[in-house]
């Protein structure tokens, strides 16, 4: 099976990128995959419950996205926060880098942050006279494809129902789609991946097994941890959820951690039975951790369908069911 970054490629036209969300969560169209066979089927998300199997554990990822995206007081300066060890020293990517040199400062919201450290791959440390409330000034950083700014209707709809542990800078795309009647009847646990900016990140490597890939903090709790070794079948709802359930493994251990686990052909995946998710960038991270649990040809095959039938894709789009 190809590892060459370019066999992961697929056109899209622009017009099929959803750059706002359904007004009704569970209307996303759903396609699903049969990998056994390569089968595919046309449905509705609302149909999600004819799928789910005696012996199930659905599993999601209750990460919350925060504000993380801010704007000097004079609009010349644009960060975004990765990471933050305490509330007044933040590591992160900053737009111009040229501006901010070691000693440079900027200003957000009247409080002065000053760059003390330049990491190897651009990313800036920056140690702030107080802290800064991110509700009043951040905003989310929605993913560049959506062609805009964030509004008001964001803060609740880039967010999962089950949204309780602050820390992703993207939302969890697949858990989008949920409403409450729905989550009442599958039987269920959460974990929590806090989705970082490498999943904006391209691949830039000619074959994928020379991607660097990025680091998340996960948490695992023991009652989910406990919930898995018992199930028949394992639906991962998302690619967060099936980074972190691969990277621990079938013995399923409980804890906290990072991984940075990269999820390609022709790697097997050894705990995930059955797979929810949106559609993915093409010769993203993402749609080669799909093709390494459904197969090169039957995940090109299906996105080649959806194109055809005028699914909507990326994060606010219609999402894939694969058993």
């Amino acid at each position: 099976m190809s590892t060459l970054t370019a066999d992961y490629d697929f056109h899209l036209p622009e017009e099929l990128i959803a750059s706002r969300p359904l007004e009704n969560r569970a209307a996303s169209r759903m396609l699903v995959l049969h990998r056994a066979t390569g089968k595919i089927e046309h449905r509705h998300f609302s149909d999600i419950l004819e799928y789910k199997q005696t012996g199930d554990r659905w599993i999601f990822n209750d990460t919350r996205v925060v504000p993380a995206r801010f704007f000097s007081d004079d609009g010349k300066i644009e960060l975004l926060k990765l990471e933050s060890p305490d509330p007044q020293t933040w590591r992160s990517l900053v737009k111009p880098g040229r501006k901010m040199k070691v000693g440079r400062s900027v200003v957000i919201g009247g409080i002065t942050g000053t760059v003390t450290q330049i990491y190897d791959n651009g990313d800036r440390l920056i140690e702030w006279d107080s802290p800064i409330d991110p509700d009043e000034h951040g905003e989310l950083a929605l993913p560049h494809y959506m062609g805009r700014e964030e509004d008001d209707s964001d803060r609740e709809r880039y967010q999962t129902i089950y949204a309780r542990e602050e820390g992703a800078i993207a939302a969890p795309t697949a858990g989008l789609h949920f409403t409450d009647e729905i989550m009442q009847e599958l039987p269920h646990d959460f974990l929590t991946l806090h989705v970082g900016v490498g999943t904006f990140r391209p691949v830039k490597a000619d074959d994928v097994k020379d991607h660097d890939m990025h680091s998340e903090h996960f948490d695992l709790p023991a009652e989910t941890a406990k919930s898995i070794r018992a199930a028949e079948r394992v639906v991962a709802v998302g690619t967060t959820v099936t980074r972190v359930l691969e990277h621990i493994g079938p013995d399923m251990t409980p804890g906290s951690g990072s991984t940075n686990i990269f999820l390609h052909p022709p790697k097997q995946l050894q705990v995930v039975d059955a797979l929810l998710t949106n559609f993915h960038l093409p010769q993203s991270t993402l749609i080669m951790l799909v093709s390494a649990f459904a197969g090169r040809e039957n995940v090109l095959a299906a996105y080649k369908e959806a194109v055809e039938k005028k699914y909507r894709f990326y994060s606010y789009g219609d999402c894939m069911l694969i058993v």
